[in-house]
């Protein structure tokens, strides 16, 4: 794959998604291969409802990246070619197409979600899906297991974007008691996708579960004193953050 094609997604996914730009890092130089284009990606799906308040461009931006995965034709942007790379070497679009529909949810509404099941679905089809397309990647299986941590993942990132996302004009926020219980699912998730994770994932797989490094914890903070997540308040120091991945590598999950 070309090298100047993942320093590039490298250098998107460095500037807008930090968190996953260091657990890459700290893979083998192949996986990041593979990981960067994904992430990028990623980035570039979460973007279109924001920069644009007409839903209509927003549409168009989501049928842009579907023709991408669908290998229609060459796109002139630095994600694609590196992205239709992977999926010409045997990445399933499916979990790429998920992602894809679960944005459609954001697109002209400040209350994307009804209620908690429909928070779930979004987490499913964004994090969720990201991270199965992650381990199917690095050449792993198809593992419901790695969606649940990835849809985890999905909800302690938007905990700690409450903030921001309700500076934003997003309403219909979960506060309180129905925070601590998102969370205490959050957890539950995590719970029952551990034992599949280490059974089932070959180890090559396993830098595409470092990417939730700080999920866990996140939650953990989020379930005891929900009120942090409205102050922006559940993100741990930084010396802590970078340790904590450390940890996660050594101890996986």
């Amino acid at each position: 794959m070309d090298r100047d094609a993942i320093n590039a997604c490298a250098a998107l996914v460095d500037k807008g998604d930090p968190d996953r730009f260091l657990a890459a890092m700290a893979a083998p130089v192949a996986a990041r291969a593979a990981l960067f284009p994904l992430y990028a990606f990623n980035l570039e799906l979460a973007r279109a409802p924001w920069v644009t308040r007409e839903p209509m461009i927003a549409h168009m931006r989501l049928q842009f990246w579907r023709e991408v995965v669908d290998l229609e034709e060459m796109k002139a942007h630095e994600v694609a070619a590196p992205l239709q790379a992977l999926i010409r070497a045997g990445l399933p679009a499916a979990p790429l197409h998920a992602m894809i529909d679960a944005r459609e949810a954001e697109i002209g509404t400040a209350r994307p979600f009804d209620g908690e099941r429909a928070l779930w679905e979004y987490l499913d089809g964004t994090g969720g899906a990201l991270m199965r397309a992650a381990v199917l990647a690095l050449g792993g299986p198809d593992s419901p297991a790695a969606a649940d941590l990835g849809a985890a993942q999905g909800l302690a990132n938007y905990l700690l974007a409450l903030p921001a996302l309700k500076a934003a004009g997003r309403r219909g926020l979960p506060e309180g008691e129905a925070l601590a219980a998102l969370a205490q699912t959050g957890l539950e998730r995590i719970g029952r996708a551990r034992p599949a994770l280490r059974r089932d994932l070959p180890p090559r797989t396993r830098p595409a579960l470092w990417a939730a490094w700080r999920t866990e914890g996140v939650l953990r903070r989020a379930r005891a004193r929900p009120a942090l997540a409205q102050e922006g308040g559940l993100a741990e120091a930084e010396i802590l953050r970078r340790a904590a991945l450390i940890w996660r590598r050594r101890r996986g999950f």
